[in-house]
């Protein structure tokens, strides 16, 4: 992950793309360079139901958006201008499925202090799969059985988590929701054990 020595001219016609979540590990479209950066005015949260890629509208799981106040780190990429209109219709129909994200053009900086209009996905907290903000426990709940088109809800947030971990970057609630996933799961394991155990 780094900066590339692209042209200035080259730069402006390119388009930025700025992850928070699955985007930072599993982009799905071809880049030229890929680097940290970081908005102000929206914080990443587990804050959307998700009926489709990681639950259902009978057992939705959570997913994370960009929602209003304070400042998130994530990625940004760039992708050549050749590549724009594929890579926005394959975002659109990735990220735009059930209209909770807003396509959105945002400032992100780097740690140089350049910075880039990227395109990015908020949450629309009028759409009823907003979640708002969730106590960590009910969070867990919801992620521990969670399942959908894309695979499971825990896999999801634990490889997030285990992203941003390698990118230096800090997620507090994040990683709390992390943790309890992986308590829980040492809990049935050990229960799953006793119980063989009585059966034999």
């Amino acid at each position: 992950m780094g900066r590339s020595a692209g042209s200035a001219s080259e730069r402006a016609r390119d388009l930025w793309v700025f992850g928070y979540g699955s985007l930072m590990w599993r982009p799905g479209f071809d880049y030229e360079e890929s680097a940290l950066a970081f908005v102000q005015g929206y914080h990443r949260a587990l804050c959307i139901f998700s009926h489709v890629h990681r639950g259902t509208p009978e057992r939705p799981g959570l997913v994370l958006g960009l929602d209003r106040g304070g400042s998130c780190q994530g990625v940004a990429f760039r992708v050549a201008a050749s590549r724009r209109g594929a890579t926005l219709a394959y975002l659109r129909e990735r990220e735009l499925v059930t209209a909770v994200y807003l396509e959105k053009m945002i400032t992100a900086r780097f740690a140089e202090g350049s910075s880039v209009e990227a395109v990015t996905y908020v949450v629309d907290r009028a759409h009823p799969q907003y979640a708002g903000r969730l106590p960590t426990e009910e969070m867990t709940r919801l992620v521990a059985s969670a399942r959908g088109a894309s695979g499971d809800n825990p896999d999801y947030v634990r490889n997030t988590y285990e992203h941003l971990l390698a990118c230096g970057i800090c997620d507090e609630k994040l990683a709390a929701v992390a943790r309890a996933l992986d308590a829980a799961s040492c809990r049935t394991s050990a229960f799953s054990a006793r119980t063989e155990s009585f059966e034999r």
